[in-house]
C-alpha cells in the first residue's frame, strides 16, 4: 500500500527537476519508441509505421514547443535526433 508520505516525497522529488531534464527525459522515450516502431531495434521487431507516425510526431510537437525554452544547446541534438527518425521512416 502506498502512503501518503511516499507520494509527498515523489512530488517534491520531482519538483527539483530542472523542467530542461523532463523535456529531453520524455523526448528520449519518444525517439527510442519510434526508433523501435521504425524497425530499428536491435531485436529483429519490423515496426508497425502508424504507431512509429504518431510517436514521431508527438516528438515534433515537443521539440517545437519546447525550443523556444530549452534553448538551441539542448534543442539542437532533440531537432537532430526527429530528423533521423523522420528519414528512417520515409
Amino acid at each position: 500500500m502506498v502512503e501518503f508520505r511516499d507520494v509527498e516525497d515523489k512530488v517534491r522529488d520531482i519538483a527539483e527537476v530542472p523542467a530542461v531534464e523532463v523535456i529531453n527525459t520524455v523526448a528520449v522515450h519518444l525517439m527510442s519508441a519510434a526508433a523501435v516502431q521504425c524497425g530499428l531495434g536491435e531485436d529483429g521487431y519490423k515496426g508497425d509505421l502508424d504507431e512509429a507516425r504518431k510517436l514521431i510526431n508527438a516528438l515534433a510537437g515537443l521539440v517545437t514547443a519546447s525550443a523556444p525554452e530549452i534553448g538551441d544547446h539542448h534543442a539542437r541534438p532533440l531537432r537532430d535526433g526527429l530528423r533521423s527518425l523522420q528519414l528512417a521512416f520515409r
